[in-house]
This record gives C-alpha cells, structure tokens and sequence, in this order.
C-alpha cells in the first residue's frame, strides 16, 4: 500500500526548509528590533474559542476549521489563526496586570479546510503580531511599518498597503443599513454565499471574490463616510502619520478583511504578481475581542502573513536566494582503517566549526569525489594508505583543481581553509 500525503498539505523538503529557515532567521531579528517578544499557543484550543473570537459568521468558523470531539467528550479545532489563542493567553495568564502595554508575535501552523490554491493551503505557516494595551494611531502605524519591514527584509521587493476604516460599533450600524439597502435589489444577481451573507453578516460581501458579485458592488456605499467623529479623527491620525514617515498607501474603502472582530484601521499587504488572489498578509485593530472574552476594556491592533504566500510571490519576483549549502572540506578515504581515521578526523573538524562530510557507504574514490563535487565542497581531503604511514594529508582545491600534500592535523586543515 503507497500513502500519500492529505490533500492540501505539502513536504517541505531540505533546499525548500532552507528558504523558511532564513525567512525565519530574519523574522526574529526584525521584530527584536521592534521590541515585540515571541509566544507560543497550543495547536489546538476549545472551538468555542475560535467561534467566539473569529465570529460566528466568518467562513473560516462555518466551513473551514478542522474540528474533532476528544476523548474527554470536549469540542476542540486545529487553531486557524493566531490572534484569539494569543488574546485568551494573555487574560488566561494575567499578563495584563504584569503590564498593560505589551506586544507579541508568534509563527508556526495553521489549519484551514478550504480548496487549496497556489500558495493557499490546508496546513500553511504563518507569522504574526499583537499590540495590546494602546488606543493611539502611532500603534497602528508601528504595526504597519513592522510588516512592511519584514517583507521587505524577507526579500520581497514589490509591496503596496491597501488601508481602510471599518468603524466601531458606534457607525458601523448605519453603514450595514446603507450596504443593505444597496444590495437588496440586486440580492438575485449575487453568488449564493453572498446571499447568505446579506442575512448574516452584510460586511463580508465586500470581501467576496468572485467577478459577478464585485460588479454589483460598484458604487456602494463606503464605509468611511459613515465613521463617527471619533473613528475619523482615528483615521485621519493613521494616514497623516503614514505620510509623515514616506509610507504610500492606497485607500481602498471595501477592504473589510475576512474576520469579524476588526474595528477602525484594517490593512492589506499587497503583492501585485500574484494575481486575483494578491494579498501576503493584513491586519487591523480589534479594540472590542479583549472585553468579549471577559476581560477588561483593553484596546489591541495586529497582522497575520503566510509565509507560503510569501514565498510565492518571491519566487514570481524572482528575489529568492538559494541558501549557501557549500561545504568546507569533504574527507574521502579508501579503506576500513583509513575510513574510521576520516571518521574521527570528522568529528574534530565539526567541533571546530567546520562545515565537513564524508561517505559512509563505502564507496569508490571516483564516487567519493563525485559526491563531494556535487555537495558543492571547497576543498577535498584525502587519506589514504601512504598518507597514513607519512602522518600526512591529500589536500585538494575544488575550485581549480589545485593539489598538495599536507601534515596530518586539524590546525593545519584549518590555516588551509581559511588562508
């Protein structure tokens, strides 16, 4: 019987974890520099956790989580997104009362059954941060020029920012009344889910992607003609701060992201070659989830970016770097003897820090070099029987063929690679 692996999950093999492994090393710098410290949640929580947090509503909750009964006869989900499960860690571990003001970031799996696509999978990895604690428009910018940074430093080249205001609970009644009274005549003209929508959350038809359904949507209602005196004066000190620091963006007045807890500022990070489906990440304020969740009246604003995603588009870019797989030395002996003398000569050489292999297989010493031809090694060492009656070395330079007797020890290995 042959397995394969399920249906919107992949393996990701040696060169490929490589790209993640440098995306990642460079995450971690970036957001030390901006002073946001690691947390790590449970891959599964309550689904409770996920309906409440998420919405009710939302796709993601109605169609897409993958959900299981446990042997204690509890609901539990695959978490689909990072920000709930880091809301109730913070209420669950009394963090705010050790600090008020403090920010995290998180990477690692997410699980969502939805129809794979390019870049879109059932399993995919994903980064993001939570800024909890402040109310001022200087947090959303901050978050906005984090998640530019990290892109950028990522290796991802061409990033535009989509931003818009979705209101509070103050306006955003009068402009779902508005959307409504838009889109009930041409409620038969929309897909099925949109229709759906119209009955249970008007907002995430904004978010449909489907071309028939966007046409209708041409000339609706915009959000940030509706906001409240407060949520514009928010906006307004959100976009003048983006202008002040260089940071272009485009005013897209239906974006509404996927989610339900949004208030105020939400954004888009976009990345033009993908397509239809263009965005690598995005985010927004969600002043309203803390206190839902039982805990105090506590402001917070984050983003999420799939790595896949953006790996993608870097790949479409053409910005992916191959990482440097090039080994130091590679130690090619001939016989039982010599071969455990390369396999102790091995292990000091690592201890040294040196990037070394050899074969373990026994094999020729046309296949050995072979080998360490196509690992991509520098220099080749030899041993073989007259070298270790001289207590001496075969070294030899990969690059132009270079060849030369050396004496037997790791200091003079390692004044040859470094010279």
């Amino acid at each position: 019987m042959k397995f394969k692996k399920i249906k919107g999950t992949r393996d990701i093999l040696p060169e490929e974890t490589e790209k993640f492994l440098a995306a990642e090393k460079i995450l971690r710098k970036t957001m030390a520099k901006y002073g946001y410290r690691e947390i790590r949640t449970p891959i599964f929580e309550e689904s409770a956790l996920f309906i409440k947090g998420t919405g009710a509503t939302t796709d993601i909750v109605n169609k897409e989580m993958y959900s299981f009964v446990d042997m204690g006869g509890r609901n539990l989900s695959l978490r689909p997104e990072g920000t709930p499960s880091v809301v109730r860690a913070y209420l669950e571990n009394n963090l705010y009362k050790k600090r008020l003001f403090q920010k995290f970031f998180y990477y690692g799996s997410m699980f969502r059954q939805e129809n794979p696509q390019s870049g879109r999978l059932r399993e995919f990895r994903q980064f993001g941060i939570e800024s909890i604690g402040s109310i001022s428009a200087q947090s959303d910018v901050e978050t906005i020029l984090l998640g530019l940074e990290i892109l950028k430093n990522i290796g991802l080249k061409n990033v535009e920012l989509h931003l818009n205001s979705t209101g509070c609970e103050k306006c955003i009644p009068s402009y779902k009344k508005a959307l409504g009274d838009f889109l009930k005549p041409k409620l038969e003209l929309l897909c099925s889910n949109c229709q759906r929508r119209f009955e249970t959350n008007i907002l995430r038809i904004l978010d449909c992607k489907r071309e028939a359904c966007r046409k209708e949507l041409k000339n609706a209602p915009k959000c940030i003609d509706y906001l409240c005196s407060e949520c514009k004066t928010h906006f307004q000190k959100v976009k003048n701060l983006l202008e002040k620091v260089d940071v272009s963006f485009t005013l897209n007045p239906y974006l509404v992201r996927g989610l339900d807890y949004y208030t105020k500022t939400v954004y888009e990070f976009i990345s033009p070659v993908l397509g239809a489906q263009d965005a690598v990440g995005g985010g927004g304020r969600y002043d309203r989830m803390i206190e839902s969740f039982g805990g105090p009246p506590i402001p917070a604003i984050g983003f999420a970016c799939g790595m896949e995603r953006i790996l993608l588009a870097m790949e479409k870019e053409g910005t992916v770097k191959e990482a440097d797989k090039t080994l130091d030395c590679y130690i090619v002996t001939m016989d039982e003897q010599t071969d455990e003398e390369g396999f102790l000569l091995l292990g000091k050489l690592r201890k040294a820090g040196i990037r070394c292999e050899k074969d373990f297989m026994s094999r020729s010493l046309k296949a050995q070099m072979k080998d360490a031809n196509r690992l991509g090694t520098r220099f080749v060492i030899i041993i073989g029987e007259e070298e270790m009656e001289k207590k001496e070395l075969t070294w030899k330079r990969m690059s132009d063929g270079l060849q030369k007797r050396i004496p037997f020890s790791v200091e003079n290995i390692l004044q040859e690679i470094r010279s």
